[in-house]
């Protein structure tokens, strides 16, 4: 009879995530890993396989994370203009409060492993579909509470607004100030076409 685990799954691959997240994949060794996670290299490949395998599992968590998150922020229930505010500012991390500084783990695996790990890439791409559908969702809730004009495509408007916040993580991680980033997000929210 096999024995019962003696360790979170959950908390090893928080552990793991964050291990991962601070060094990348390919600067995260198994000496890492099992420092990270207080287990021994058999009890986590046991667990959890491979480093990749490892590595996706912890990337996926992150991944649903982001969207989960954005779903959330973008359906408060208020007015759908200020959720799109209030999203696009915690996202570009201008602003805010508290926010981390170690850039967006998403970002980080796509630079690293996306051109070259269909794995990545797949687990990426869905992601980021998923936001830009979070994103028009909450965009066509503005049209119809008149805030932006209908004649705007709300897909090709969430794609914008992704694009741009892809951009502000690159400029965040090389040194732009933050007045700056923060001055260029009200001016991309004072370009969205308002309703007349």
């Amino acid at each position: 009879m096999p024995r019962p685990r003696e360790f979170s799954e959950d908390a090893v691959l928080e552990s793991a995530r964050n291990q991962f997240w601070e060094t990348g994949y390919a600067g995260t060794s198994l000496a890492d890993l099992t420092a990270a996670t207080g287990l021994g290299k058999g009890s986590l490949y046991g667990a959890f396989g491979d480093k990749h395998a490892l590595f996706l599992r912890t990337l996926e968590g992150y991944c649903s994370d982001v969207v989960s998150d954005a779903h959330k922020e973008l359906a408060r229930g208020g007015r759908a203009i200020d959720d799109l505010a209030d999203h696009l500012r915690i996202s570009a991390r201008v602003g805010v409060e508290g926010s981390r500084t170690r850039g967006c783990m998403m970002a980080k695996a796509a630079a690293e492993l996306g051109s070259r790990d269909a794995a990545v890439q797949a687990i990426v791409s869905s992601s980021f579909d998923g936001w830009h559908d979070e994103l028009a969702s909450c965009i066509a809730r503005a049209q119809d509470e008149g805030d932006i004009a209908v004649g705007v495509d709300a897909d090709t408007l969430a794609w914008t607004l992704l694009t741009l916040l892809r951009g502000f993580e690159a400029l965040r991680k090389g040194g732009v100030a933050t007045d700056h980033l923060k001055a260029a997000l009200d001016q991309v929210l004072e370009t969205i076409p308002r309703s007349v």
